[in-house]
């Protein structure tokens, strides 16, 4: 089963975050089959960087989110293109 779920990257004390399609069972940084977005938690503000096409793609693949980039799609939609 995928998950789409964060795996940590940046350095000591500096946290930034890829949000990664991944298989459930790999370890939380290994490889991932595709990044579709960061999040960049110490920025200020916070930068969260989501492609929503991407995705969508993939939940409707079946991959199932997990509750923190659930979250972090509630809070940052996707920007009608104009």
């Amino acid at each position: 089963m995928l998950m789409i779920r964060l795996a940590r990257f940046g350095t000591k004390k500096k946290p930034a975050y890829r949000v990664v399609v991944i298989d459930k069972e790999r370890a939380r940084d290994s490889r991932a089959v595709e990044v579709v977005g960061t999040y960049h938690p110490v920025a200020k503000p916070k930068a969260v960087n989501l492609n929503h096409a991407r995705i969508e793609h993939w939940m409707k693949q079946g991959a199932q989110p997990s509750d923190t980039v659930a979250r972090l799609m509630k809070t940052y939609p996707a920007v009608a293109a104009a």
